[in-house]
């Protein structure tokens, strides 16, 4: 009886004081939109090993691409919910807060350098406050792009030429009233959707960076590409506020500075990409014309006027972001 009772207490001594040895692995969910050779896959994929590289036994970060886990708005429902740890949400930020409408201002942006200098400028005081207050948290500030068009009608040198073209965009309402000011007939569209959609005529062109274009081969349903780099999209390294909050403090910050650390990775990547991938595209076959940018920005001036007056300080917050292109 005596030993029975020496094996109980040992065993309960055990477990008590050695919880982190028998503790089961943290799986962290990373579910995002990118396919294969896209900006995206690439930027989790980085993000990923660096943080399992400092996670060792503790936590795990499993990615999940293509669109696998949801697209964009299920992942955010996702997010909320607990079932996944992270997403990469780009354009559709701004149907969840309206301050991120400020990216879909055409030409608003100029470069990354420009870019950097917005985030530090409005990252926390804007931006954060406005995924707070909707219960997510921006990480890290990543990217998708600056934007051109493909189509199979005609090349688009000017918004005029944009006129009665079905252009697939992201579910976001500015970019919705962008193209239809330019002429267009914008059809909003998940991502996964597109190639079929183009390949079987339901659309006639869609808007993308070259590195989206190239992964998800549009190049092989389409014949124009226009360059017009109207818009350079942010993607956003984004968690709950209540279940991030949930993981272990040491987690979270390795996970905090590697999101952080990442970016300038994306960076240098997409600015490689820009060139290769143009120029891949280019020796694919497609045809590619350089879009007369000032006609478009002179054509952009309504919906500048729409968002300043539609959203409170908005013609502040596009001023700060101007203020700070050179």
């Amino acid at each position: 009886m005596k030993s029975k009772l020496k094996l109980l207490v040992f065993t309960v001594a055990v477990c008590l004081t050695a919880p982190a040895a028998w503790a089961e692995k943290i799986i962290l969910k990373y579910g995002h939109v990118g396919k294969p050779g896209s900006l995206f896959s690439a930027s989790v994929d980085e993000f990923a090993k660096r943080a399992n590289a400092k996670l060792g036994d503790k936590a795990e970060v499993q990615v999940f691409g293509s669109s696998q886990l949801g697209k964009d708005k299920e992942l955010l429902q996702k997010l909320k919910l607990g079932q996944i740890t992270f997403s990469l949400p780009s354009s559709v930020m701004s149907s969840v807060a309206d301050e991120f409408g400020i990216f879909e201002m055409p030409y608003i942006i100029k470069d990354r350098e420009h870019m950097k200098r917005v985030q530090a400028a409005i990252g926390e005081s804007v931006l954060q406050k406005a995924a707070n207050a909707k219960g997510y948290e921006i990480l890290a500030y990543w990217e998708n792009g600056f934007r051109n068009i493909t189509n199979n009608t005609r090349p688009v040198n000017t918004p005029a030429d944009l006129k009665g073209i079905k252009l697939r965009t992201p579910k976001g309402a500015w970019r919705v009233k962008m193209f239809k000011l330019y002429g267009a007939n914008p059809t909003p569209m998940a991502f996964s959707e597109v190639f079929t959609a183009l390949k079987t005529g339901v659309i006639d062109g869609q808007e993308n960076p070259y590195a989206q274009i190239w992964s998800a081969k549009f190049q092989e349903v389409q014949k124009y590409l226009s360059v017009t780099g109207h818009v350079y999209t942010p993607a956003y390294v984004l968690v709950s506020r209540t279940h991030f909050a949930k993981l272990p403090a040491d987690v979270q910050r390795v996970l905090r500075e590697t999101a952080v650390e990442t970016q300038g990775y994306v960076y240098d990547l997409a600015a490689r990409l820009e060139k290769d991938l143009l120029q891949k595209l280019t020796d694919g076959g497609i045809t590619v014309n350089t879009a007369d940018k000032q006609a478009f920005i002179s054509a952009s001036k309504p919906i500048y006027d729409e968002f300043a007056t539609s959203l409170k300080g908005g013609a502040e917050l596009i001023k700060s972001v101007q203020s700070l292109a050179n």
